[in-house]
């Protein structure tokens, strides 16, 4: 889960003739690849179900520890919930997160932990009920709890392991648990809130194959589970799982620094409100390019942005994320 040549072809010849000097180059190579590594299987998500999350699924050495700092703001048609029945909404939202992540071995396969926390301030204006409705929210959005296990090809491994898997990339099949917890800020007399006052669970499983050794496909396939809103308008508010798929062509530009085009598509999600049927089947596909640069020694910064490609219900909005990663 990391692009570990980053050496310096002229660094490094300066740094055999010092043995002092290679240490150091070893140390700041060490830092930069961990670095990179967390942006192989993290990249900051949103609060809702349409992620893009290009190698999410690559392995980083066992003991690697990430923390992430990230911002996005989106603008459209978004809300927490694309499935809640507001039409026409027009929406300005600024998220921040702190996220950490742990690797560590189970079952002598590289496995990874990662925990989200998510704060959201914005602005969104829709139609309910042919009445105009406006809504300014800011608190804290739903936490996120994400394990990921590799199933296939990618054995617990030290930095020399992850050295040769970075040179000679092999298919990798790994599987996820994505869960979000009701802890966000909610108010059981709005329709439109941070929190969403239930439980979701996303299983998946993702495969990566390598085209090239510069060249990576990754592929996921996941449902959304969702519980119940007991305390939705006074009413219970049950939803229908999400079937979503993720497709990435991944491209490392040189060593240290790769782009990735990011694809998706979502169906699912009908909603019914007490003994109502909503009309709000979701059949969404959103697109987008994911940029990575290392800044120095363990630091790295993320960048991308993605817009709706195909939407039937929400979906149809522009999102811009930039992320600072520093990796121990």
């Amino acid at each position: 889960m990391s692009d570990i040549a980053l050496i310096d072809v002229k660094a490094e010849a300066d740094a055999t003739a010092n043995k002092n000097d290679e240490c150091h180059l070893n140390r700041r190579i060490h830092g930069v690849c961990l670095v990179l590594a967390a942006t192989m299987c993290l990249l900051w998500s949103a609060v809702f179900a349409q992620e893009l999350m290009p190698r999410a699924y690559w392995p980083t050495p066992n003991g690697t520890n990430i923390f992430v700092a990230a911002y996005g703001r989106s603008v459209g048609d978004i809300v927490t919930d694309p499935s809640l029945p507001v039409t026409g909404v027009d929406s300005k939202i600024d998220n921040l997160s702190l996220t950490y992540v742990r690797t560590f071995s189970l079952f002598d396969r590289t496995a990874n932990v990662q925990f989200t926390v998510p704060y959201s301030r914005g602005d969104t204006e829709g139609i309910v009920d042919n009445m105009l409705l406006q809504r300014h929210t800011s608190g804290f959005a739903d936490t996120r709890v994400r394990f990921v296990l590799n199933l296939k090809g990618a054995p617990s491994m030290d930095r020399a392991a992850f050295a040769e898997l970075r040179k000679n990339p092999r298919t990798i099949v790994g599987a996820s648990l994505l869960i979000q917890a009701p802890t966000g800020h909610y108010e059981s007399d709005r329709l439109i809130n941070i929190g969403t006052n239930r439980w979701s669970v996303k299983p998946a499983i993702g495969l990566i194959i390598p085209m090239h050794p510069t060249w990576l496909f990754e592929a996921e396939l996941g449902v959304w589970f969702f519980g119940d809103n007991n305390d939705f308008l006074g009413q219970t508010r049950e939803q229908k799982p999400v079937v979503s798929t993720e497709f990435h062509l991944i491209k490392q530009i040189r060593p240290g620094l790769w782009a990735s085009l990011d694809a998706n598509f979502y169906v699912g999600g009908q909603t019914n409100i007490g003994d109502s049927t909503q009309a709000n089947l979701q059949r969404n596909s959103r697109v987008g390019v994911t940029f990575v640069m290392p800044i120095k020694g363990r630091h790295a910064i993320r960048t991308s942005y993605s817009t709706g490609a195909v939407t039937t219900t929400g979906g149809d909005y522009e999102m811009f994320s930039l992320s600072y990663l520093y990796a121990w």
